[in-house]
């Protein structure tokens, strides 16, 4: 499985990927989002260090994408999923979902993210997440809105989201398509 533990000598290529995923916003209009800086290497050392940031990596170990999160009220929250573009729309992403998914047992998934941004919302309601309304937040989802907010992410639409483990799920087999990790370069 491509999927493993992200190590610090990792963290300066998350920030490379993060950048790079970013590039696509500004086709949309968010320059902002496509110019912000990516996590600080403090704070992904934090999470690596912690065992809660996992890397989908290539053949040579190289990070394509990668997972950080946290624990909110009951819950795995997905702080960041990013994947390099040049690996885009292979599974990557939802490989590292689903890795969490299982690692997470029964816990729900949960994020939150722009609405309307097609590689956003829409594609996490394929995955299974459901947009939660506004009386289903917990006090933790409420934290991190308000601190989305405080950073001027609420200049456009945005939702929480969560996904339920069902009983008996398929979460965590390998979803990755396109040939082997291996085969993408």
């Amino acid at each position: 499985m491509p999927i493993r533990p992200a190590t610090p000598a990792d963290l300066p290529l998350l920030q490379d990927i993060e950048r790079a995923a970013g590039e696509p916003f500004r086709a949309l209009g968010m320059t902002e989002i496509a110019d912000d800086d990516p996590p600080p290497l403090d704070l992904l050392a934090a999470y690596q260090r912690d065992g809660r940031a996992w890397v989908f990596a290539d053949c040579d170990g190289r990070p394509d994408g990668y997972l950080i999160w946290q624990e909110v009220d009951g819950a795995a929250h997905i702080d960041q999923v990013s994947v390099h573009p040049r690996i885009a729309r292979r599974g990557a992403g939802r490989a590292l979902i689903e890795h969490l998914a299982k690692t997470a047992g029964p816990a729900p998934l949960t994020l939150t993210t722009f609405a309307e941004v097609p590689w956003n919302a829409p594609y996490y309601a394929r995955l299974g997440f459901r947009v939660l309304a506004d009386p289903e937040l917990t006090d933790g989802l409420r934290e991190i809105v308000t601190e989305e907010a405080a950073l001027g992410l609420d200049r456009w639409p945005r939702v929480c989201m969560m996904r339920r483990q069902p009983f008996g799920s398929t979460a965590g087999q390998e979803l990755f398509r396109g040939g082997t990790a291996c085969e993408i370069g």
